[in-house]
């Protein structure tokens, strides 16, 4: 399992989602990646930061990608984070923050020019609500808007935990997309992070 902060990047790195996770003609977006030394963090005004990571945490790598806008279709915008926390209890700890973050703000800054609003979430542990691939999974959905894109337009965000590690997924619709396009997208992404995760840490025990 990682100890130091050099093995949890190199285990965030090998399974965060690239675009060839997501399906067909996703591409990078500029940046692509995020520095493995900062993570984000929803402050008391309910815009999202990025911190420096708390001791808990050794490593948190973010990838951007999407699919582009294409006969009049606007841009299926997707996120993969991957952390590698200390534990798996402060692993634990990370995903019950989450699902109390949703109901503190039910309406978010992601960053200048976009937001989010309406979110309803929900949380189930192995074996509930049909989670069959992680120990812990939580859910969330609301509306998108954004100063380039308008809106309302579909936006869902997932996260899992197998052990130490964390995996989120979020996806952002934009003009004629359809809510199974980008759950689609999602689906993928998740699916492949967790299962590089257990190939991960399955050949490190």
């Amino acid at each position: 399992m990682p100890k130091t902060r050099a093995q949890a990047v190199r285990l965030a790195r090998a399974v965060a989602a690239e675009p060839v996770n997501w399906g067909p003609g996703f591409v990078r977006r500029t940046p692509y990646e995020s520095d493995p030394g900062y993570w984000p963090v929803l402050d008391a005004n309910c815009v999202w930061q990025r911190e420096s990571l708390p001791a808990t945490v050794l490593a948190s790598l973010t990838r951007y990608s999407e699919l582009p806008a294409e006969d009049g279709k606007g841009p299926i915008r997707v996120t993969a984070v991957a952390t590698v926390h200390r534990t798996a209890t402060d692993a634990g700890w990370e995903m019950a923050g989450m699902l109390e973050e949703a109901l503190r703000c039910p309406d978010q800054q992601l960053r200048q020019g976009e937001r989010i609003t309406g979110l309803l979430s929900q949380g189930s542990a192995f074996g509930l609500m049909g989670n069959f691939t992680s120990e812990d999974s939580l859910t969330e959905g609301g509306q998108y808007y954004s100063d380039e894109l308008g809106g309302p337009h579909y936006y869902s965000w997932s996260q899992s935990r197998l052990g130490q590690v964390t995996v989120a997924v979020v996806g952002r619709g934009a003009k004629d997309r359809t809510e199974a396009e980008v759950s689609t997208a999602l689906s993928q992404g998740i699916t492949q992070m967790l299962t590089d995760v257990e190939t991960e840490l399955g050949a490190a025990e």
